[in-house]
């Protein structure tokens, strides 16, 4: 049994620190360029946590900004996840691990290891010696490419770039999950030198934890729901709420809280999620919750605004994050990012579908069948997920 304080440690949330630069990065022709950047000009280390990586024009940029760090001495470390990263081709790989980077799979795919195959690394981490860390929902897929998608049609989607010290904590989220999945240690740097960095304005928090950070993520949400008085904007590719959350939003809206979700439309990756999703409509337009539909193309973005707190990374608060996904978001309470994160949420419900409680209670009898099917189909998961005795992947370090 390990020490009541390591253990205690796991537990304990990231406390609040500050101050931090914020940069909002909207869409992958501002966010990708900016990444790939950080990465050329990085001296001492690089480290990407990556769970959506597939071969393509996107994905050969990164390897050769990655294998270039590598050559010229910079400890290049990347973790990716072994369902999400599948489509990055063997010769990729190699390509990467010959030019000297450090290369990890979050617990790999295989028959002997079917009882932990849901459980997923879904965090999207960037971070650059130490002084820049990026955390969002993007992968690195042309989906995410509006160079590599000349139909327009690129995923819709932000990464938060900082500096600060919340840096350091986003790098031990890595460490910890690194050390699992790698005999390679990531070397020692400065980042534990910002645990004595003076919080003199503390703006932002991280949040999550080693063995999940749904959870995190979402009793944070849900405080700051408990105490907004103005607004509460979400923004979620993947709407399939808990009880908690919808109880939550409700509430809210009751008692006078402009309450709001920006939600994917037709253009969607999952269509039985999505439908699984909107079963949950009816009650939440009867309370009093808005419910706008991205129409020009698939929205993929995880954002959270409650009055001025602003939480933006991978996690969609959904079940599935809760019991199944390595989460992280980051918390800030920066009144110049809210107003910015405020302004895009405008600019998106613009190009929304409104549902209204009448609408809704018009939809056809097809449409009512595909939400009654694949809400039953979530309720099953759910329900076996909590009764089933399963632990987290043990770790294997094989690439």
């Amino acid at each position: 049994m390990k020490p009541r304080s390591t253990a205690l440690r796991k537990r304990r949330p990231f406390p609040a620190r500050g101050p931090h630069d914020y940069a909002l990065l909207v869409d992958g022709g501002a966010f990708i360029p900016t990444m790939l950047d950080a990465i050329e000009s990085a001296s001492r280390q690089v480290l990407l946590e990556m769970y959506l990586m597939s071969s393509g024009a996107l994905a050969e940029r990164f390897v050769l900004a990655l294998t270039a760090a590598a050559q010229r001495g910079v400890a290049v470390h990347l973790l990716l996840d072994g369902f999400g990263g599948q489509g990055l081709r063997q010769a990729d790989r190699q390509r990467l691990t010959a030019a000297g980077v450090h290369l990890a799979v979050y617990n790999p795919l295989g028959v002997s290891r079917w009882r932990v195959s849901l459980f997923r690394d879904h965090r999207k981490l960037l971070l650059v010696d130490d002084r820049i860390a990026f955390v969002g929902g993007a992968g690195i897929t042309d989906d995410f490419d509006p160079d590599a998608r000349d139909d327009g049609m690129h995923w819709h989607e932000v990464m938060l770039a900082l500096r600060g010290p919340c840096v350091a904590d986003w790098r031990r989220l890595f460490t910890l999950c690194w050390r699992n999945w790698s005999p390679e240690p990531v070397a020692l740097s400065d980042a534990a030198a910002a645990e004595s960095w003076p919080s003199v304005r503390p703006d932002g928090r991280v949040l999550g934890n080693q063995r999940s950070g749904g959870r995190a993520v979402m009793r944070a949400v849900l405080a700051e729901i408990g105490k907004a008085r103005r607004r509460v904007w979400i923004a979620t590719a993947y709407f399939v709420p808990t009880r908690r959350l919808r109880r939550a939003l409700k509430r809210a809206a009751r008692r006078g809280v402009d309450v709001r979700l920006l939600l994917a439309g037709p253009c969607n990756d999952h269509p039985s999620v999505w439908h699984a999703g909107r079963r949950f409509y009816g009650r939440l337009l009867h309370a009093g919750v808005r419910i706008f539909e991205y129409q020009p193309r698939f929205l993929h973005a995880k954002m959270v605004l409650c009055d001025d707190w602003v939480s933006i990374g991978s996690s969609n608060l959904d079940h599935w994050n809760l019991r199944w996904s390595l989460e992280a978001n980051q918390a800030a309470m920066d009144s110049a990012l809210a107003e910015q994160v405020a302004s895009l949420f405008t600019a998106d419900f613009e190009l929304s579908e409104q549902w209204t409680a009448q609408a809704w209670q018009r939809r056809g009898w097809w449409t009512r069948l595909l939400e009654r099917v694949s809400g039953g189909f979530d309720d099953y998961l759910v329900q076996w997920s909590y009764h089933r005795a399963l632990r987290h992947p043990p770790p294997h370090r094989e690439v």
